[in-house]
């Protein structure tokens, strides 16, 4: 007989423990998902408390994936950690032009004021 596990809380520390398990893409896992399998519940506090630990785990050096077709997971070698990296600076240039669009600056100045080289059309079709 295979007992249950309980119900645990949201921490660095579990949310670890259930993604080390989880090496590679193809066993990825939704932020609900693994939400409802560390804590039993699903809540969209629980789902936005889960992206803040990944935030600090992935500050912490951890190898934490992520990618809508995917979901959460531990790169498995370099690309699938390249990929992340792609995803989450595409995500930030995101940000960057609708701050840039605000404040009526134009992307190659709001780079520069940044310190940062603006991405090379290769680079551009990679994010997508």
């Amino acid at each position: 007989m295979q007992l249950a596990l309980l119900p645990q809380e949201l921490s660095p520390e579990t949310v670890l423990a259930q993604l080390q398990g989880r090496r590679g893409a193809a066993n990825g896992i939704t932020a609900r998902d693994l939400v409802y399998v560390i804590t039993h519940r699903i809540n969209a506090a629980d789902e936005r408390r889960l992206r803040q630990i990944i935030e600090k785990l992935r500050r912490d050096g951890h190898p934490i994936c992520a990618h809508p077709a995917f979901g959460y997971h531990f790169a498995a070698d370099a690309s699938e950690l390249d990929r992340t990296c792609s995803f989450l600076l595409g995500r930030a240039m995101t940000s960057l032009e609708q701050v840039g669009a605000m404040r009526r600056v134009a992307m190659p100045d709001l780079y520069g004021q940044l310190g940062l080289q603006p991405p090379t059309k290769d680079e551009d079709s990679r994010n997508d």
